[in-house]
């Protein structure tokens, strides 16, 4: 029998699959997250993703997503890029340059639960990578993989924030790992970036202002308010973590299923304003912009201009 405790062989086997960090902290309600989330859901910061108002306590309590849960483990999987989009594209934001990051960390995660399951034996888990009522920022944070920025995103010094995050909910007792302070100082950049004014506290964003998500959540036309503000970007953005100062310590990471696509790197407003809707299926096959829907991408198309791109 391995003197080498559980935890430690998790995170000797999440490396060898590819992650960038693995923490652990104990499965318990996130008290302080609780007085967030119930502010921020009150003053309707989370616009039309009226789905953000259910499942309430789940959001809070991992145990009550998986009885008896003694444990979370939390992943980090890198997606920073080493090729970037063409000057004079409509800007898609870096997570979205390749295939869908859903079904390829999902399958690194299942191979790691196989691999504690041949060790451990049977156990009850469940494993998310934003796709349930999951706080994966906080859990994220508790075992010590960052802290959250203000931008609301969590932030490494060795790492950024240009990754995902998965979580594996379970009942085994394994060791925790503490939190780490915050290294924000001072700093404004990520606020003083933001050209539609989002980031209205300290790791608070209204959602409503957000570019992220009035080009991939909103299904009604964008504001005119934006007009003028979208800086380019058709899918997702990037601003708030492009000016952070700690993604200058980001990699490019060496998953080929997340290489840029031809169409991304190369196309101009007018070649997408020419993409029909088999053309959008076709490219966006195995893509994260498909959430966005062929109709919203051609919305979002139509309310960024040429000057913004150009600029």
């Amino acid at each position: 029998m391995s003197s080498v405790p559980a935890s430690d062989k998790i995170k000797s086997w999440s490396q060898e699959l590819g992650f960038l960090s693995c923490g652990i902290t104990q499965a318990e309600f996130l008290e302080k997250e609780a007085v967030h989330l119930e502010d921020w859901l009150s003053r309707g910061y989370h616009g039309t993703m009226k789905w953000m108002e259910n499942h309430f306590d789940k959001r809070l309590d991992p145990s009550k997503l998986v009885p008896g849960a003694k444990s979370v483990i939390s992943l980090l999987f890198n997606y920073f890029p080493s090729e970037e989009q063409e000057e004079g594209t409509p800007k898609i934001s870096k997570y979205a340059y390749g295939d869908d990051y859903h079904h390829v960390v999902k399958s690194r995660m299942r191979k790691l639960t196989e691999r504690m399951q041949k060790e451990f034996g049977d156990f009850s888990f469940r494993y998310f990578v934003d796709s349930a009522p999951v706080l994966e920022r906080p859990l994220a944070a508790k075992a010590g993989l960052g802290w959250i920025g203000k931008h609301s995103l969590l932030l490494s010094k060795q790492r950024g924030s240009f990754f995902f995050i998965g979580n594996i909910i379970c009942d085994l007792e394994l060791s925790s790992d503490g939190p780490v302070t915050d290294h924000c100082g001072s700093c404004t950049a990520c606020i003083d970036a933001c050209p539609t004014d989002a980031i209205v506290a300290n790791q608070v964003i209204d959602a409503r202002k957000c570019i992220s998500y009035l080009t991939i959540e909103l299904r009604e036309e964008i504001p005119e308010e934006f007009k003028q503000k979208m800086e380019g970007w058709a899918y997702g953005c990037d601003i708030c973590q492009d000016v952070c100062p700690w993604n200058r310590f980001s990699t490019s990471h060496s998953t080929p299923e997340f290489s840029l696509k031809n169409e991304v790197a190369k196309f101009s407003l007018e070649d997408w304003q020419q993409v029909d809707e088999s053309g959008f299926k076709r490219i966006f096959k195995k893509s994260a912009v498909r959430r966005a829907g062929y109709d919203g991408f051609r919305r979002n198309l139509r309310f960024i201009s040429s000057n913004e791109i150009k600029e």
